[in-house]
């Protein structure tokens, strides 16, 4: 029993694998794949704890050929060559199934080093990521193989495998269990969708707890103290950062407070401040811009105070400011109009500036018209005097289109009714 529980109990079949009904319910494609026991090169994507090396497992255990088992923070090329010279003798004489754990940590040169064989046939490569595929793993590879998303599974889901968890403890220790309310739920709510978490926190609750009179307490002070701190999945290089402040930015784009500050409390919990931070400051410009231009610097205040309390004081002003740009009126006006000036400067679209905006005050002597003749604004009424600022080859060109909300509009009325445009 030195191996732990989170292997002992781990499925045999596709029927107790927790979660993945997407993937492994009767009529799936992969559920497919594997009964009919032509495994093609597969490669599973999803975070950790979720079924990946499970499914290897138990297709493994379906085909006749012989099983192999790198990882890729360890292997190297040599290791290859090891499993390629088996290729064709007593050891293998099927073939090959080769299970390769965190994929995205070989290089290109190694990942190479499959491809003849994988393309014809004698490896059956099964690789698993907890990063995107398309990112990390090289071409040739993916288009020689099939990918399928592994999903985090559901709390309500993992329950049954807690409470497998603790009877087989109960079983092999030969003691009775006791255990309190709600302390299944939080043990399977508490692992962020990791089953193995999970587990792993019912061998802490079990060997943690005494043992009275052959009976031993499971509490739920017990599981709140020893449940892994893992509902935050999170690295900051990986794909999990950028989704969190993606989903984060467009919660407040979408002017969902309470979803922009689930995505505040995760990027908090992670420790990551300068991202919560530096996204809501672009958001404030990007989303909210000239519909409530005086957000800008009220959001720069609170940015300032969190950076300057830090965590876990920072929260309060942040989640003001996230409330405050999530239910703030929304314009991007401004972001689309130099979007559209950037397209025309790196395009090459733009020509000579303006004579009467030059900053020199005498002309050569190939200058037709000599003169800069520039018209100061403020010397006319209201402010304003007809002129052309843009190059002439651009002078009818359109970047900013006011935005329908109050105050933008209110702009715009004011500027028709000064330029005549009423």
């Amino acid at each position: 029993m030195n191996n732990p529980l989170a292997d002992r109990i781990r499925p045999k079949s596709l029927d107790e694998v927790v979660g993945q009904r997407h993937l492994l319910e009767e009529g799936k494609a992969l559920y497919n794949l594997i009964t009919s026991g032509d495994i093609p090169n597969l490669i599973f994507y999803g975070p950790s704890g979720v079924g990946k090396t499970t499914v290897a497992s138990i297709i493994a255990s379906r085909t006749n050929r012989s099983l192999r088992r790198l990882n890729g923070t360890t292997a190297s090329i040599q290791d290859i060559k090891d499993i390629v010279a088996e290729l064709n003798t007593f050891t293998a004489p099927n073939g090959i199934l080769l299970y390769l754990d965190e994929i995205q940590y070989f290089n290109k040169k190694q990942q190479q080093s499959l491809l003849e064989h994988i393309e014809n046939g004698k490896i059956t490569l099964i690789a698993s990521t907890t990063e995107n595929p398309y990112f990390y793993i090289y071409p040739a590879i993916l288009s020689r193989s099939t990918v399928f998303e592994f999903k985090a599974v559901n709390s309500e889901d993992i329950e049954p495998a807690v409470k497998r968890g603790f009877d087989i403890l109960s079983d092999e220790n030969s003691v009775s269990l006791e255990i309190d309310d709600e302390v299944i739920r939080r043990i399977a709510g508490g692992c962020g969708g990791d089953v193995r978490k999970a587990i792993n926190s019912v061998e802490n609750c079990f060997f943690a707890s005494p043992t009275v009179d052959g009976v031993k307490h499971i509490t739920l002070e017990i599981a709140n103290e020893l449940t892994q701190k893992s509902a935050v999945k999170y690295d900051k290089e990986g794909d999990e950062h950028y989704d969190i402040i993606s989903a984060y930015q467009k919660s407040m784009r979408g002017s969902d407070p309470d979803a922009a500050l689930h995505y505040l409390a995760r990027l908090l919990e992670a420790g990551d401040l300068p991202s919560a931070c530096r996204r809501l400051v672009v958001c404030a410009c990007e989303d909210v811009g000239l519909a409530y231009p005086q957000i800008i610097p009220i959001v720069k205040s609170a940015v300032d105070i969190a950076l300057m309390v830090g965590l876990p004081e920072a929260r309060i002003p942040l989640a003001d400011a996230v409330i405050l740009v999530a239910t703030a009126p929304k314009s991007n006006s401004g972001a689309d109009a130099i979007d559209k000036a950037l397209d025309d400067v790196r395009s090459g679209n733009y020509g000579r500036i303006p004579r009467q905006l030059q900053n020199k005050h005498f002309d050569g002597d190939d200058a037709e018209i000599k003169g800069q003749f520039y018209l100061y604004p403020h010397m006319y009424k209201n402010h304003w005097i007809p002129q052309q600022y843009l190059p002439d080859e651009l002078k009818d060109t359109r970047y900013y289109e006011y935005g329908p909300n109050k105050n933008e509009q209110a702009f715009k009325t004011y500027w028709d009714k000064v330029k005549g445009n009423d």
